[in-house]
């Protein structure tokens, strides 16, 4: 069973960056579609950047298009989020998630639609 742990999350000052990342164990990414999801809060979860098994599709939430990219390095089986001009509301948990597609065009960004999950990082904006 694949397992996920996320890391580099911390304290930032407004328009700085940083790059979270998600090591996987128990399985390979390329079988994998990968979520990175944040919940801040009293709000509801929500996904930030999703990429395919392939490597090669992305998608990002119009909240951070511009600002957010989603990559991986297969050979150290990570997902990396890089988060640069951050703000205020970027502030949550940060969670990466899981799901293996039933199809070469499945794939989402509903947290719903995700089974395997991290602990999350917390990620903090100051003002």
């Amino acid at each position: 069973q694949l397992q996920l742990v996320e890391s580099g999350g911390g304290l930032v000052q407004l328009g700085g960056s940083l790059r979270l990342s998600c090591a996987a164990s128990g399985g390979t990414l390329d079988e994998y579609i990968i979520l990175w999801s944040r919940q801040a809060p009293g709000k509801e979860r929500e996904g930030v950047s999703v990429i395919n098994t392939s490597g090669v599709n992305t998608r990002h939430a119009d909240s951070v298009k511009g600002r957010f990219t989603i990559s991986r390095d297969i050979a150290k089986n990570v997902v990396y989020l890089q988060m640069n001009d951050l703000r205020s509301e970027d502030t949550a948990v940060y969670y990466c998630a899981a799901n293996k597609p039933r199809t070469i065009h499945e794939w989402s960004m509903s947290p719903s639609w995700y089974n395997i999950w991290g602990q999350g990082t917390q990620v903090t904006v100051s003002t």
